[in-house]
């Protein structure tokens, strides 16, 4: 029987293509793969998120209130991961995880939901803006154009990018069943503190049925989301993808 140890040192020491082969690692043989694409998008998207929320800001009469909004704190949230992701993307690491990804599309969708078709679905509760616990903070008189620009970027634009996003730069099946039941943790969680103090969102106090509303939303768009995650073709992202040009030993 051949002993390991003296395997090993052989080579190690040898020479040639074998020697380099063993000695070679597996990142050096495996080239890294990058996804420009991917990233450039991303990045747009952070800055998007970024913009609306600083045109918030800057329209926001309180802005203890904006950062106690939910739509301001989901986009906050979107603009750094979708940062991270752009890096990850453009050096070839691995995606960030769906775990996260997930609940921050499930996040920004459910602002948007709530304020652009909860309006429309009980029309005799909110005959104008939701006064839901996630909306964003009123406006001040002199900042209405700025104000409805921040609202435009922090509930059209980004929500459909990050859509975008998931569908068409992101691979399949990356949901799992339980995430199903932790991503509306914490919508839930906010609801129940804006209902207890409304005066610390800056928004108007909900009542029992367009908190309920909002609730029944949080909870069946990740379960939406799941669904279309197991059936939703995969992406071409090969198409999408780059390797350095750097000659490796066994090349």
């Amino acid at each position: 029987m051949s002993d390991p140890t003296r395997t090993s040192q052989s080579t190690r020491h040898a020479t040639g293509p074998a020697g380099a082969a063993a000695r070679t690692p597996a990142t050096a043989v495996a080239p890294t793969l990058r996804r420009p694409l991917a990233a450039a998008f991303r990045l747009l998207l952070s800055a998007a998120a970024l913009a609306g929320l600083v045109l918030a800001a800057l329209g926001t009469p309180s802005p203890a209130h904006l950062v106690a909004s939910f739509t301001a704190q989901t986009a906050l949230a979107l603009a750094l991961v979708s940062a991270w992701s752009a890096h990850r993307a453009w050096t070839g690491r691995h995606p960030v995880s769906p775990r996260v990804s997930g609940a921050l599309l499930s996040y920004v969708s459910l602002a948007a939901l709530l304020h652009h078709v909860l309006p429309h679905v009980l029309p005799h509760l909110l005959p104008a803006a939701p006064p839901t616990a996630f909306a964003l903070p009123a406006a001040a008189p002199s900042a209405t154009g700025t104000g409805a620009l921040a609202r435009a970027l922090l509930l059209a634009v980004v929500p459909l990018a990050a859509l975008a996003d998931w569908l068409l730069l992101t691979a399949p099946r990356g949901f799992r069943l339980r995430h199903v039941w932790q991503w509306p943790a914490y919508p839930l969680l906010y609801l129940c503190f804006a209902l207890a103090l409304p005066a610390a969102t800056g928004a108007p106090s909900p009542d029992l049925a367009t908190a309920l509303a909002a609730a029944l939303t949080a909870c069946l768009l990740p379960l939406i989301a799941l669904a279309i995650d197991q059936v939703r073709p995969s992406p071409r992202l090969h198409n999408n993808r780059i390797s350095p040009t750097g000659i490796s030993p066994l090349k």
